[in-house]
């Protein structure tokens, strides 16, 4: 499958390795397709990655993944839009602001998010969100000695969501659950904080959220 990533941070990186692995094509939009640090990671990969403007890795992508900063979506998605009509898009974005202190909290919640906010803004694609809640580094085959971590998948369109789980499935993750429409974003963006908060207690940031029963 063809993949858009919109983005180049670290979030874009990872995934776009782990999907170049499972056998599938990958561009990354970015504003800067000349970044040094970024060309040189592409260089360092097995087999490079297609790297364009945010609207061509749009077009580019039979699915597309929203990979940016949150301060920066507004502007994406008024780009893409007309691209990625008609397509699944994964939301990986968290709605952060950071405080004076360094620490983050959510923008937004309770009564809409981020997700619900995107979806609004690509109103011709479906928008599934997931992948939200652990570190980049994990996002792709993720291993953990103490249990299987779960992966929470919430969108408006069943066909949008499977095919997201089979993705994430070629990503290395066994455990997904569908936990309903977009509006669950309300319940996935701050599990996100919930993650930060645990890493800067615990000092580790290669933890994740498993579910145990009985």
């Amino acid at each position: 499958m063809r993949i858009g990533i919109i983005g180049s941070g670290d979030v874009a990186q990872s995934l776009s390795a782990g999907l170049l692995a499972a056998g599938h094509s990958v561009m990354l939009g970015t504003r800067d397709q000349k970044k040094k640090p970024l060309l040189a990671w592409n260089k360092s990969l097995p087999k490079p990655v297609e790297i364009g403007s945010t609207t061509q890795a749009a077009a580019f992508g039979e699915l597309a993944i929203l990979a940016v900063a949150w301060h920066a979506a507004e502007d994406v998605l008024t780009l893409v839009r007309p691209e990625l009509a008609g397509k699944v898009v994964i939301d990986v974005t968290n709605p952060l602001i950071y405080n004076d202190d360094e620490s983050p909290s959510l923008s937004i919640g309770h009564t809409i998010s981020g997700g619900e906010i995107v979806q609004q803004s690509l109103s011709d694609s479906h928008v599934v969100k997931t992948l939200n809640y652990i570190s980049h580094a994990n996002m792709v085959n993720p291993q953990y000695k103490q249990g299987l971590p779960i992966m929470f998948v919430c969108g408006n369109n069943d066909s949008a969501k499977r095919q997201v789980r089979d993705l994430l499935e070629d990503l290395g993750w066994e455990d997904m659950i569908n936990i309903g429409t977009i509006e669950k974003s309300r319940l996935l963006e701050p599990l996100s904080l919930l993650w930060i908060e645990y890493g800067a207690t615990r000092s580790t940031w290669n933890h994740a959220f498993a579910v145990l029963e009985d």
